[in-house]
């Protein structure tokens, strides 16, 4: 899933060339072509499909020149996750009746590959056995407030997958504690794996509108009526994820307790966590910075121009061609909020 605009990391992610197709951590290659290596490793090329908006295909296009044009899909609208993945799941029944499906997002960090395809396979083995909707939870270890949170049961159903009790969106920070403490909840990855004739069943049962429009239509995906169909479909589109569409109702959800050193890479926190530390702990990604008396900043700077820091503690600094963040790190979550006042005040242009 390739489709989101990543507006907590402005102003370094705009609208136009969004967070997945940038090299947030400076390793020399961006989000959504680290995600296409990963799947890559044991999966063939033929197999791996990304739905993206239409506007950013020719971005697909030139980040991932091996994968095959017919497997990037573009989404006329953002319509979040429920659309995008009914999309591909009738897409990919009328492929292969009996296919199997691992959801990801595109932009996410994920620093052990080896142990993230051992899940992977583990998740297939269990839905290709049963008709489960399998998730990946990550042990949490702070209480961040930006994920959400799957409470499961603690005895497993079979070796290291249990059955999920609860989904909880982004909680306060008191909750979040609680849910830390109480040790029965994991973040929420938004990796999901299941059969695709299970999940369209669900989309039938819980989603029926949006079931009806996709089966409406279901004879022109693979064809070169797909494009028009997915034009008549998406309006008719809730904007709904496929976690208050389907997962938080079904009762076949199971949990497999993960651990790949994954990272949402969702805001400027999260890249600093991930990112080299001076001896004061600034996490610097840009080669013509230089800092005095700072501590525990994140800075990025765009190397077109000398930034010179002093005297800032906890702060997020990012410095690009026409704009220039400056923010303490406790209020990254309110950058949404930032974006949206640009908007009223200045239009699109910094967007």
């Amino acid at each position: 899933m390739a489709g989101g605009i990543g507006s907590r990391f402005w102003p370094m992610s705009r609208t136009n060339f969004p967070k997945q197709f940038l090299d947030i951590l400076n390793t020399g290659e961006t989000l959504i072509q680290a995600t296409y290596s990963r799947f890559a490793r044991f999966i063939a090329k033929e197999n791996i499909f990304v739905v993206t908006s239409n506007e950013y295909i020719n971005i697909v296009k030139k980040q991932l020149p091996d994968l095959p044009l017919q497997n990037i899909l573009g989404e006329p609208s953002r319509k979040n996750t429920a659309p995008c993945i009914a999309y591909i799941s009738f897409k990919l029944q009328q492929l292969d009746p009996h296919a199997s499906l691992i959801v990801a997002p595109s932009d996410h960090l994920i620093l052990d590959n080896i142990a993230f395809k051992k899940v992977c396979v583990e998740a297939l083995a269990f839905v290709n056995k049963h008709n489960a909707f399998i998730t990946l939870g990550i042990k949490p270890n702070y209480p961040n407030t930006g994920y959400g949170y799957i409470q499961y049961d603690q005895h497993s159903v079979t070796d290291n997958v249990f059955k999920v009790k609860t989904f909880t969106e982004k909680p306060n920070l008191e909750l979040a504690k609680a849910f830390l403490s109480s040790g029965e909840f994991l973040w929420n990855a938004g990796i999901f794996v299941w059969q695709v004739k299970n999940i369209i069943t669900a989309f039938e049962k819980y989603m029926p509108e949006m079931y009806d429009v996709f089966s409406a239509e279901k004879d022109k995906f693979n064809t070169t009526e797909e494009a028009k169909a997915i034009n008549a479909i998406y309006p008719q589109c809730t904007n709904i994820s496929i976690d208050f569409g389907v997962m938080e109702k079904a009762d076949n959800v199971y949990l497999i307790p993960s651990s790949f050193g994954w990272s949402d890479l969702g805001t400027w926190n999260s890249a600093y966590e991930n990112l080299e530390k001076d001896y004061l702990g600034n996490a610097v990604a840009g080669e013509n910075v230089i800092v005095f008396d700072s501590h525990r900043c994140m800075i990025h700077n765009n190397n077109s121009k000398l930034l010179v820091l002093q005297g800032l503690e906890d702060f997020i600094v990012v410095d690009t061609d026409d704009v220039l963040l400056i923010c303490k790190k406790e209020k990254e979550q309110e950058i949404k909020e930032y974006v949206a006042e640009v908007k009223r005040n200045k239009g699109e242009k910094y967007l």
